[in-house]
């Protein structure tokens, strides 16, 4: 290959083009971002970043090292497998090799679009947005109990705002399980936090909220927090399979191509335990690396990627950590449950399969290599 198109210049983008250096690559490297920063760390932006605990440019990731042309802000807009080329506007990019790890974008609120007060957060200039919004002290509803909304609200309620967090499921970051989901409600609720729990939001105005029970919430600050799509719009028509992202195979190949594979929040690949799509930053790096490394690698050395996905959400001075598939688990047995710290195994057919806890330390990472081991 003489000439490697990578586009996304999120996190996974930046250690596919970094392996590609690694491993020997010395030709000619593209990397197309949609938006004008250089990589950066998404993770501090809903926590540190947004109370302004940390400035933005500290979320730079080192990329000067990598000898590459930078295309920034400046969002793929097709792709033709027939004649090699990622569609940029009028202009198109060449390559031998493509990486596909354009990301995923917030979901939004249907019809809000241009409405007063209502944000989303998935990077940067967002959270510009929303600091600025803060500046009037402004009441704000929070659409969404993941783990992006609950990290908004501890956020927020450590800068004193009044926050109330609506959402459709009876606890908190559901994938945590109904433990795990129920010490976080009680922790976010110590700190002032609000909930309305098993309530769907009807419709969404400047300056309010109106819930499917007729109830309406004041809001100056609406954040939309329910979920992220991936990025595959600029792939319409070419050819590619799509369904719930890019399909890979358990190499990151997508399907039926020899020189595309894809990374990170975008791809859904074939794992061990079938089709798997997952939007944690352990993901996102491991598998641009995984995907670079089998693109230059001959058949016989591609590595198949089957990781133990990890993930943590900091919120009010307390780690949730995950190692792990918790959907996996047939039962949870408690390992620990001493003050501010709990940990759980998970358990199918008398095996361990995941893990999960509140300030657990080092137990996550040793569960993980435990399970890796397998």
């Amino acid at each position: 290959m003489e000439r490697i198109v990578v586009v996304g210049a999120g996190l996974a983008g930046l250690r596919a083009a970094e392996r590609l250096r690694r491993r020997g690559f010395a030709g000619e490297l593209t990397i197309i971002g949609d938006e004008p920063h250089r990589p950066y760390n998404r993770p501090p932006l809903s926590k540190e970043v947004l109370s302004g605990a940390q400035d933005p440019e500290s979320c730079l990731l080192p990329s000067d090292g990598i000898e590459a042309t930078w295309l920034l802000g400046h969002a793929a807009t097709g792709l033709d497998l027939d004649r090699r080329v990622v569609g940029i506007g009028d202009d198109e990019v060449p390559f031998d090799g493509l990486v596909i790890a354009s990301g995923c974008a917030a979901r939004p609120w249907p019809g809000a679009e241009g409405i007063a007060g209502v944000h989303t957060l998935r990077g940067l200039d967002d959270v510009a947005a929303i600091r600025a919004a803060l500046a009037g002290r402004p009441r704000t509803v929070i659409i969404g109990a993941g783990f992006i909304g609950c990290e908004v609200a501890a956020s927020l309620a450590g800068l004193g705002a009044d926050v109330t967090v609506v959402d459709q499921a009876s606890r908190p970051m559901v994938p945590l399980g109904p433990v795990l989901g129920a010490r976080a409600e009680a922790l976010h609720r110590r700190h002032g936090v609000g909930f309305r729990l098993g309530t769907g939001v009807a419709s969404v105005a400047a300056g309010s909220v109106t819930l499917s029970t007729g109830e309406v919430l004041a809001a100056e600050l609406v954040l939309v927090a329910i979920g992220a799509v991936p990025n595959v719009g600029w792939l319409a028509g070419s050819g590619l399979k799509l369904a719930g992202g890019v399909e890979c195979d358990r190499h990151c190949f997508a399907i039926g191509q020899e020189n595309i594979v894809a990374a990170g929040d975008v791809a859904s690949w074939q794992a061990g335990r079938g089709p798997t799509r997952i939007e944690h930053w352990t993901n996102a790096a491991e598998m641009g690396i995984a995907a670079a490394a089998n693109l230059l690698a001959p058949p016989e050395e591609q590595v198949a990627y089957d990781p133990v996905p990890t993930m943590w959400s900091d919120q009010f001075g307390h780690r949730f950590q995950v190692a792990g598939h918790l959907a996996d688990a047939e039962e949870f047995h408690t390992v620990v449950d001493e003050g501010d710290v709990l940990v759980l195994e998970g358990v199918a057919a008398g095996r361990l399969v995941c893990a999960a806890a509140i300030n657990g330390g080092s137990r996550i990472a040793k569960y993980r290599r435990k399970l890796m081991a397998r």
